[in-house]
């Protein structure tokens, strides 16, 4: 069987937002009880990621790594069309995930205790994300 549908994360700028509770959602609407959850993103300036949910340090971490990583307005950038976030946008989407896997077990996501699953807004203005979740199984 197979289960395919879309829906949108509204972000007020940079930053990690829950779609944990979307992803169950999608998975209990798929009668789905055993199988595969990919979860896709349509942008190229927001990610995905599986990451711990219960301390917000860890996301406020890994923005500290990114920012070291792909610094914002760096001058070495040719691709500045949108502004200084738009270049360190993309080259983060590429360290991070444009999709994500996650097993489906008895109607509902595998995910371990402490793990969410979080779009990651790399871009500073407010954008409204486009995501599909696909679901195969029985």
């Amino acid at each position: 069987m197979v289960y395919q549908s879309t829906f949108t994360c509204n972000t007020r700028g940079r930053g990690t937002y829950n779609i944990s509770a979307q992803v169950e959602q999608h998975i209990h609407n798929s009668g789905i009880r055993t199988g595969i959850c990919s979860v896709f993103i349509h942008h190229t300036s927001a990610s995905l990621i599986i990451t711990e949910n219960a301390d917000p340090s860890v996301r406020r971490d890994l923005e500290t790594i990114l920012h070291r990583l792909a610094p914002d307005g760096d001058p070495a950038y040719e691709h500045d069309y949108e502004g200084d976030d738009d270049m360190s946008g993309h080259v983060r989407c590429m360290l991070t995930h444009d999709s994500l896997s996650i097993p489906v077990t008895q109607g509902a996501s595998g995910l371990g205790t402490w793990q969410g699953i979080f779009l990651y807004e790399h871009r500073f203005g407010h954008f409204s994300r486009r995501l599909t979740v696909t679901i195969l199984g029985e």
